[in-house]
């Protein structure tokens, strides 16, 4: 079977049997793929601390069999493509990592591949990892944003004093209330439309927020994610996120 060298992010990590995992990774060439790793938590010197690659979030750098018939695949080799220095250490930047793969969990529902998802999922881990603390803390909402702009419903126009109100449904910003309950105002739907236009990870270090309109404005982008995706479900890693913004 023909191997295929690509990149990976690990969603989640489930154990099978007395000493193999089944892990769910977003790939670079094939989008979502579940891979068995057999042998991996036996307590040899060979298998020890293999485990700790598939943590969700890991970065990795692997060779995979790839089969299109089939739903479990196999990885040959694996290392990291980077390293986290805080994210598995750090509480709130770990909170906010969980966050990011949690979305892309409720999020992501065909396996087909889209590198530019990829690149942003990895660029985003990269500066949770890095970033200042305003920069992390802006993060969730940037990053919901964008993933939607990825997964095809991109919020569209700008708030301004024609068009002071955004339309969560329909992801534009419009003239008058609309007739259904999801839409914003005022400084909520001015902030959006600024987030939505970031280009650099660093602008949003020019977001200041406090942490009562950062919550807002992340419950209401999640109502604007699960509006476009069918049975998108519950956010658990919310709960955390809300504790911890400062």
């Amino acid at each position: 079977m023909q191997t295929h060298k690509t990149k990976g992010i690990v969603l989640r990590t489930v154990k099978y049997g007395e000493t193999s995992i089944i892990t769910s990774i977003y790939t670079e060439l094939f989008g979502v793929q579940s891979y068995i790793v057999k042998g991996i938590r036996q307590s040899s010197k060979k298998s020890q601390g293999k485990g700790n690659y598939f943590q969700p979030a890991a970065v990795l750098e692997m060779e995979v069999y790839h089969n299109e018939l089939k739903n479990l695949q196999f990885i040959k080799e694996f290392q990291w493509a980077y390293l986290h220095n805080t994210i598995f250490f750090d509480v709130t930047r770990n909170a906010i990592a969980m966050y990011v793969i949690e979305l892309l969990q409720h999020s992501l529902k065909q396996p087909e591949a889209n590198p530019e998802l990829y690149y942003l999922i990895e660029d985003t881990l990269k500066q949770i990892d890095i970033g200042s603390n305003t920069l992390v803390s802006n993060i969730p909402l940037y990053f919901t944003l964008h993933l939607g702009g990825e997964l095809g419903f991109k919020m569209q126009g700008d708030y301004s004093t024609k068009t002071p109100i955004l339309d969560l449904q329909d992801g534009n910003f419009v003239t008058e209330q609309p007739l259904h309950p999801y839409f914003i105002e005022g400084t909520l739907a001015e902030t959006i439309s600024k987030i939505n236009h970031i280009q650099f990870y660093s602008d949003l270090e020019n977001i200041k927020l406090n942490r009562d309109i950062r919550r807002n404005l992340l419950m209401y982008l999640q109502q604007y994610i699960a509006l476009h995706i069918q049975d998108f479900g519950e956010m658990k890693s919310m709960i955390v996120l809300h504790e911890i913004f400062d």
